[in-house]
Order: C-alpha cells, then structure tokens, then sequence
C-alpha cells in the first residue's frame, strides 16, 4: 500500500502500540500522526484531512464511541476500533456509532494491514464516478440495472434478497450490525428479528457462494453483525 497521499490519524494513549502501530505504516509509505485523547485525536483528523481513523475506545479524555459520533457528524472517513473490550455490546456500540471495522486487542498487523486496505478502496470506489457494478468472487452486481450474475448468469433474487445484498455491496469491508441490516432492509421497526436475517443471509450464500456451508465472501461477525470481503 505504497501510496504518500494517505494519512492515518491513530488515537490511542498507550505510546508502545502507536508507535509500533506507526513504524508499521510508514514503512509502507503512509502518512502518520499520533494523538493521545480523544479532543487531540478529533482536531488531527480535521486538520490533517485525515482518509483514515484508527481509535482505542479507552481515552483518557472522553469514550471513544463518542468521538466516532463526532467524526461522522462531519466525515465518512474509514474508522477502524482498536480496543481490548472484547465484549459483543462494545463492538455493537462501537459499530452503531459508525466506525467501520472492529479489531481486538492483540491483534494482528497483517489483519489489520488488509482491513485498511480494504476500506480505503471502498472509499476510492465511493470517491470516483463510473459503472456501478461491484464485482467479488464470480458475482457480479450491476446496481444501476439492479441485476445479479453469478459466472454469466443471472441470478434471480427476491426483492428482500436484493435489498440485503445491495446494503452489503454498498459498505464492502465494513462490519453491518444486525440492527443496521435489519432498519435497512426491513424497516427501523424490525431491528431486533434477527431470525429474519439469517434465513436471508442463508439464502444469499446458496445462490451467490461457491460453498454455502464456507462462504467466502458474505462473513458473519459472530454476535455483531455481517460484511461482504473479496471485492474487486
């Protein structure tokens, strides 16, 4: 991910895993900056025309959840959560404020690498016009003729199938919690039938996965929520 014209905003108060953090990203030639509290960490985004936020929810300052609030009051910017509250509620919360993705502490930086990555093209495809078709494993998504192949051929989906899809497809990479999913789909009214949206996930994975029982591109975020990976 050799690109300069990235910059990467991390807020996080514990020195040793944003320096580690850092070294990381400039080393693939990314633009870096630090910030220690959430107020800091909110101004450098704004200042330095941040595409990219990675946030602790544990700030010494104010919670973390509502400095994703404040950032998408104003921004769509990727943002990614680094936190060690592993529990369900706080990646719910944490992805209900709008932060796009969810890595717990330890984590990864090859994961973390490929997350980003992933996000900043969803940002660039947001960015640019052009053909509204989204391509992943042998599906192809033609959104402005609302029309589904799989290796050529159509793919006949039920308008609730094609919603589901279509919120997936719109967000590639990013976490989906099953409220989002649902008050999207359904309506803000059905947000707790989550029955309903395995039934249709089901459904989807028979018609568009190679393996339905191992799909490869419509994940499931286990107690969170579903994203859609492998986009090209």
């Amino acid at each position: 991910m050799r690109d300069p014209t990235i910059t990467v905003v991390v807020i996080d108060d514990d020195t040793t895993i944003s320096r580690f953090i850092r070294a990381h990203l400039e080393a693939d030639g990314m633009n870096v900056f630090g910030a220690q509290t959430g107020a800091q960490g909110l101004a450098q985004a704004a200042t330095r025309r941040a595409d990219l936020v990675i946030i602790d929810l544990a700030l010494p300052d104010m919670d973390g959840i509502d400095v994703i609030r404040q950032l998408r009051a104003w921004s769509a910017m990727p943002v990614i959560v680094l936190s060690a509250r592993s529990r369900e509620e706080d990646k719910v919360a944490a992805l209900d404020a709008g932060a796009d993705d969810y890595l717990t502490k330890p984590f990864g930086l090859p994961e973390l690498g490929a997350r980003m990555r992933a996000h900043l093209r969803r940002q660039a495809a947001c960015g640019r016009a052009g053909s509204p078709q989204v391509r992943f494993g042998l599906v192809t998504v033609d959104l402005g003729e609302r029309q589904v192949l799989r290796d050529s051929r159509i793919v006949h989906l039920s308008p609730i199938e094609y919603r589901l899809l279509s919120a997936l497809v719109r967000h590639p990479g990013r976490v989906l919690t099953h409220a989002q999913l649902l008050g999207e789909v359904w309506g803000p009214l059905q947000t707790d039938n989550h029955h309903y949206l395995r039934i249709y996930m089901g459904h989807l994975r028979h018609k568009l996965e190679s393996d339905p029982a191992r799909p490869e591109h419509i994940i499931t975020e286990s107690g969170v929520g579903y994203r859609l990976v492998g986009v090209r």
